[in-house]
């Protein structure tokens, strides 16, 4: 059997500069499937836009132009077909986690939370919005909006954010359910849900996170839209007190037309038990 070091020597490679090579492939991966992703929505909103003008429209950092069209070569998003199911991830042999969210009935909160990040336009900027909701309550427990879509920016200050709202105790096992974006395979986010315990969940196809979706296209929709959002600034403030309207304000048909936050205050699950506040 040929040792570590023969077998560095061997390649010609130093351990320190493989294992660089080795992260520097798997921060590709997520870089292109998270490009994915915001293409898919962008193509949804302007069905009729070519590819090079989605190119300057994201501005992705790290991919080039024409590395950015053939990636939509590859997507099938050269030619803009009618697609019934979409799918919301690209394989690209990163980390995958099973659907443990399908088919599931829930019954309280804090036994599912669903998350999704989207895209916002402020002129000509580009920025991103995520969210992760309670699947039972549909409160959203955790958001943010940020200026690039790396995971320090987009899930770990939304998460943040729910572990703060729930004062740090969880329950044990909740499921929290994405689609196979970069940011929740992402290693700083995968600490977090190993530490509190989730068991993380991700759908292959848009409609198996429609919560999550759906969330998207009412904070977007029907309240940042009609507001006069001129720079990040505004977004972020105007983000607050949308996501503080349809939380406390919006009564739900769902919900038997009440509010997610008079779900949340109705019942809370602590220590594995039922409580009531």
């Amino acid at each position: 059997m040929i040792s570590l070091n023969r077998f560095y020597q061997a390649i010609g490679i130093s351990k320190q500069g493989l294992h660089q090579h080795l992260n520097g492939q798997l921060s590709m991966h997520s870089v292109i499937e998270n490009l994915y992703q915001i293409t898919l929505q962008i193509r949804a909103e302007h069905p009729t836009l070519s590819c090079r003008a989605m190119y300057y429209k994201i501005q992705p950092e790290q991919i080039g132009r024409d590395k950015f069209e053939h990636l939509c070569a590859q997507w099938n998003l050269v030619q803009n077909k009618p697609v019934s199911r979409i799918r919301t991830t690209f394989s690209t042999g990163v980390i995958r986690f099973e659907n443990l969210y399908k088919d599931v009935i829930f019954t309280a909160i804090n036994q599912a939370y669903v998350s999704d990040i989207t895209y916002y336009e402020v002129g000509d900027k580009f920025y991103y919005l995520t969210f992760i909701m309670d699947a039972f309550s549909r409160y959203i427990i955790g958001y943010s909006a940020s200026k690039r879509l790396t995971t320090e920016q987009t899930t770990l200050p939304a998460f943040e954010m729910l572990l703060k709202y729930k004062n740090y105790t969880l329950p044990k096992a909740i499921i929290f359910h994405s689609d196979g974006g970069g940011q929740y395979y992402d290693k700083a986010f995968l600490e977090l849900t190993k530490k509190y315990k989730f068991r993380n969940s991700m759908c292959e196809y848009a409609y198996e996170n429609g919560k999550a979706e759906r969330i998207n296209g009412i904070i977007k929709n029907n309240y940042l839209k009609h507001r006069n959002i001129k720079n990040f600034e505004q977004l972020q403030k105007e983000l607050d007190r949308s996501v503080s309207l349809y939380n406390n304000e919006r009564p739900h048909k769902n919900l038997n037309f009440k509010t997610p936050k008079e779900i949340e205050n109705i019942s809370y699950i602590c220590n594995d038990k039922q409580c009531s506040r």
